[in-house]
């Protein structure tokens, strides 16, 4: 009986101990203390709530271009970008075959993502590719999510693959990443 008594008294004590105890409450719901929430993605937000900014004029120059679809894609290949995005579905990098874009899905939008890079993943590169190229792989990153009319993409890839030719794809609409639309 001896052993019991000194196990209820460590039992009582353990009990009074964590009733002592208060857990702090947390509000995951409310933003932190001196930050305001964002409402929308960074494609959406522009300084001083105005509107977005005409698109580049360089931007007429790709769209659509067959010749710079062409050559983006092959820029895709040598510059590894099929190593984080998938060759287009996604991986350790966003998928860019969905209509989803986190940071805009306009060509000088797709450029500047190219070009700047972007937290949390993207190098910059500015400096390893010519504005031209840049300007070339976000042609070709746009007609991977059908934004491209058919008559300008590739009928198939230079190399094997096992899914529709872009030709076949159903065009998306972009949409910012943090809409409800899917």
């Amino acid at each position: 009986m001896s052993l019991r008594s000194p196990s209820k008294a460590l039992a009582a004590a353990l009990l009074v101990t964590l009733a002592a105890c208060s857990r702090e409450t947390r509000h995951e719901d409310q933003p932190a203390i001196g930050t305001a929430a964002i409402a929308g993605s960074p494609d959406t937000i522009y300084p001083g709530n105005a509107s977005p900014p005409s698109l580049n004029p360089r931007a007429a120059n790709y769209v659509g271009n067959a010749p710079a679809i062409a050559k983006g894609q092959q820029l895709f290949g040598s510059m590894n970008c099929g190593g984080c995005h998938g060759h287009g579905g996604g991986g350790m990098g966003p998928a860019l075959m969905d209509s989803k874009w986190r940071y805009g899905g306009r060509i000088d939008q797709i450029a500047a993502s190219i070009s700047e890079g972007r937290p949390n993943g993207m190098p910059s590169w500015r400096s390893k590719l010519t504005q031209d190229q840049i300007w070339q792989l976000a042609a070709y990153v746009r007609s991977l999510a059908g934004l491209e009319d058919k008559d300008a993409v590739a009928a198939r890839t230079d190399s094997m693959s096992n899914t529709p030719p872009q030709t076949q794809m159903t065009p998306q609409q972009p949409t910012p990443a943090d809409s409800d639309q899917k």
